[in-house]
């Protein structure tokens, strides 16, 4: 299977090295710098203790000259637009899209651009990031990823993808309830996004405070009634999950939007985690004043001038 991973960055740097040690015939499709990187060095992956280093081709913008069967889709989603327009070029009939952005709404800009058929809904459940090195570091200790098609069926490439995965230490698997999926997955990340984002802390620093508990589960409660409002209310062990993480007074964890707020980074991910969320829940008569705050804060901190 022909793939296409759009960057060479914390995401697709990390599944998409394992998918070319599984077999994968893959093309990185990433900017003049990230190349030059990435011929000198290669694609360098630490990961659980130990080193990973492969030679892998790289395509740049305007370098596209035939489809792929699958394109794997790891932009940030302020950046979704221009990663259109790049991977365009790579779309054919047969091309199926996976894009393993936070939130939903970015499926509906690829279903109009290629078709609602031809886009599958994917979440990945790991903490990686980008080096000035060039090196991907896998934090977290686990690498879930789920994809599928939205309506339950398994196009090929979801079967080929998975059969490839199964050669790696990745756990990534198909899922036929992948939009329960993502909507389980929103609500942990928003949960935790405002969470430690309006307390600037990690969780474990908020549940030490005299409150920290109770407003944590006050977010939590607000996501999960705006996902039932449009019936997918998460899944009793989604849920534990979710109240356990967030809860955990010995927790270091805090969402990397708070860590990119606290590093001053010049744009974040409000509008697709918190902003829609809570437009969601005000079009189906939820309010949710606690995320509400943590997203006001966030847009200040966008419209501040050094932010621009």
């Amino acid at each position: 299977m022909r793939i296409l991973v759009l960057g060479a960055g914390a995401i697709g740097g990390y599944y998409g090295l394992h998918l070319a040690e599984a077999g994968a015939e893959l093309g990185f499709l990433v900017r003049e710098r990230r190349a030059a990187q990435l011929r000198q060095d290669g694609l360098v992956v630490a990961s659980r203790g130990e080193e990973r280093r492969r030679s892998v081709p790289t395509l740049l913008a305007g370098g596209i000259d035939r489809p792929f069967d699958l394109i794997l889709l790891t932009c940030k989603a302020y950046d979704l637009d221009a990663a259109i327009e790049a991977v365009a070029p790579a779309v054919g009939p047969e091309t199926a899209v996976l894009p393993l952005l936070n939130g939903i709404a970015h499926l509906d800009r690829l279903d109009a651009r290629f078709g609602a058929d031809r886009v599958l809904g994917g979440a990945a459940y790991i903490a990686t990031t980008l080096g000035a090195d060039g090196i991907v570091r896998h934090a977290s200790p686990g690498d879930l990823m789920l994809f599928g098609r939205r309506d339950g069926e398994a196009p090929w490439q979801v079967e080929a993808l998975a059969g490839l995965f199964a050669r790696t230490p990745v756990t990534a698997r198909a899922s036929g309830t992948i939009l329960q999926d993502m909507w389980e997955k929103w609500c942990m990340l928003a949960a935790g996004a405002a969470l430690t984002c309006l307390l600037r802390g990690t969780v474990g620093e908020i549940m030490a405070t005299e409150a920290g508990r109770s407003i944590a589960e006050a977010m939590i409660a607000e996501c999960r009634a705006i996902a039932a409002a449009h019936g997918h209310a998460p899944r009793p062990e989604a849920a534990a999950q979710a109240q356990r993480m967030l809860t955990d007074p010995a927790s270091r964890w805090a969402a990397s939007m708070a860590r990119d707020l606290e590093a001053g980074a010049p744009r974040l991910e409000s509008e697709a985690i918190l902003g829609d969320l809570i437009r969601r829940g005000a079009a189906a008569g939820i309010a949710a004043p606690l995320l509400a705050a943590a997203h006001s804060q966030l847009q200040v901190h966008g419209a501040r001038p050094a932010a621009a």
